[in-house]
């Protein structure tokens, strides 16, 4: 168990904070690209800082402060213009750097004084990649981007899913390296959930190691031998506040203290007799996390986990829990952030900050299942497959996949 101060330590990521100055060293996905695609602006938490995102019409993006800097109107009710983002208020026009082009009424009528020059808004920079909306809310200098394999891949079906939960970011997070609850809340909960009342095969070995850009488990259950990819390779948990299945990237980021978002990238390769798929936008949807009587979703895998996660509390209070063999994996990952937020305090780049442009260009990781998601397979096969065929009819981790997202999927699929 932590003490309360630990506990904190951990959990509040405001600015000046022990974590949050931690987690601002890293680039960290907050949209998908295509939120903005209808409308241009868009009101976000992050970090516990309000801010605006958009994209200009010249096709830069922007993360802003939400409020303009002359009398804090919102930014999000502003106009986005050519080369940023204008205030509907006083006609302020903001840059996507910071830097403020137009004072309207000044400019007109006291040139002379040049007051834009003066005045800057708070500005983070903003990277696209994979259909996502990454920014760096840490000091100069900026830290390379980690372009993560998986991201530049091609001729598939990516979507972006997102959810908002009213819990702290590192329940969320420790359930990245928790690999015996797959057994219990997926496995053996989804059998009580069909009706059945079998239980699923038990874990009987457990393997936790450090590798570069964060941690990897491995899980062995009955009946399985070492050559299993789920020991082999394992499930990769990406430092600070990823986890990375092969197929599919899970970030948990903190809106602030009591808030995540559980961001989702999703990939799909059309099965090989199909043929590869040309996609010119990455659809992002909102996964519903109550039901229609204000009950927690339950049908769906990753809907499962925010039940455990949001049932914790608000902030789960780790002074009360008493941890057990299986949670080695949670001990890690705390050390970890304890040693790198000494680190950052000791004037060093945490672990896996990448100086390196070459390091970062194209980051390969674990992958578990590269047969099952490579284009390997054929429509029939994919039929007969224990977790692909779900994919015919819904999406098997979030619940409320909208009718235009499948529609799009299963052509891109073959279905």
């Amino acid at each position: 168990m932590l003490s309360a101060e630990q506990n904190r330590t951990l959990t509040q990521v405001g600015a000046g904070t022990p974590m949050g100055e931690l987690l601002r060293r890293y680039w960290t996905p907050f949209a998908g690209a295509s939120e903005l695609d209808e409308t241009p602006i868009k009101a976000v938490r992050l970090f516990g800082e309000d801010l605006v995102a958009y994209r200009d019409l010249d096709g830069n993006y922007g993360l802003v402060d939400r409020h303009c800097p002359h009398r804090r109107a919102d930014l999000s009710y502003g106009f986005v213009e050519q080369c940023g983002v204008r205030c509907s208020y006083h006609g302020w026009l903001m840059r996507h750097d910071g830097a403020v082009l137009e004072i309207p009424f000044d400019d007109l009528v006291h040139p002379q004084t040049n007051l834009k020059d003066g005045v800057r808004t708070k500005a983070y920079p903003v990277r696209a990649a994979g259909g996502l909306l990454f920014t760096y809310m840490g000091p100069a200098p900026v830290p390379e981007f980690p372009m993560w394999e998986a991201l530049t891949w091609t001729g598939g079906f990516a979507e972006v899913v997102r959810s908002e939960l009213p819990c702290n970011w590192l329940q969320c997070q420790e359930n990245s390296i928790d690999p015996v609850h797959f057994e219990w809340m997926h496995d053996n909960w989804s059998q009580r959930l069909a009706g059945k009342h079998d239980y699923a095969g038990k874990h009987i070995k457990l393997g936790f190691e450090e590798l570069d850009y964060g941690m990897v488990y491995r899980r062995m259950i009955e009946g399985m031998s070492e050559d299993s990819e789920l020991w082999l390779n394992g499930r990769m948990v990406l430092f600070p506040i990823g986890f990375y299945l092969g197929e599919q990237f899970e970030w948990r980021v903190p809106i602030d203290d009591e808030n995540t978002l559980n961001l989702c990238w999703f990939y799909s390769v059309p099965p090989k007799d199909v043929g590869p798929y040309k996609q010119h936008r990455v659809p992002t949807w909102v996964s519903p996390i109550k039901d229609e009587t204000g009950r927690w979703i339950t049908s769906h895998v990753i809907n499962q986990d925010f039940v455990a996660w949001i049932g914790q509390g608000t902030i789960a209070d780790r002074t009360r829990e008493y941890l057990a063999a299986s949670d080695r994996g949670v001990t890690m990952l705390r050390r970890q952030y304890f040693e790198e937020i000494k680190r950052k305090e000791a004037g060093d780049d945490p672990k896996w900050v990448i100086r390196d442009p070459g390091a970062a260009r194209c980051i390969k990781l674990p992958i578990v299942g590269r047969t099952m998601g490579s284009g390997e397979l054929t429509l029939d096969e994919w039929r007969d497959h224990p977790y692909l065929k779900i994919r015919f009819t819904d999406h098997r981790h979030c619940a409320g996949q909208p009718a235009w997202v499948r529609a799009e999927y299963n052509a891109a699929m073959g279905f």
